[in-house]
């Protein structure tokens, strides 16, 4: 594992599906909303494949809490997003993560 965020100064922690750590596939859909204020791990960021059903996504045993260095690990396009606000949301398109203003 690589450092890549070290500079990063806010909650090192997010919450990602198995369809990326476990299957191997790049973050199709990642967003971030404000922190629970009791999680102080908590950076905001949530990633997945993009493809999960709802099904999926409500079983708490195909997401896990992780490291954002260990996400952009596996996909280091995520890097240079991380600094957006609360609120913002990304959507993979191709092959390049893009701003999803729906």
């Amino acid at each position: 594992m690589k450092i890549i965020l070290d500079a990063w100064s806010g909650a090192e922690g997010c919450l990602a599906t198995d369809r990326i750590l476990v299957d191997g596939e790049k973050v199709g859909y990642m967003y971030r909303e404000e922190p629970d204020n009791n999680r102080d791990w908590d950076s905001g960021w949530r990633f997945t494949a993009g493809d999960e059903s709802q099904e999926y996504m409500d079983d708490p045993d195909h997401s896990c809490i992780y490291a954002l260095n260990t996400i952009c690990n596996y996909d280091p396009e995520i890097t240079e997003l991380l600094n957006a606000p609360y609120g913002t949301a990304y959507i993979r398109v191709g092959q390049r993560l893009i701003l999803d203003e729906e």
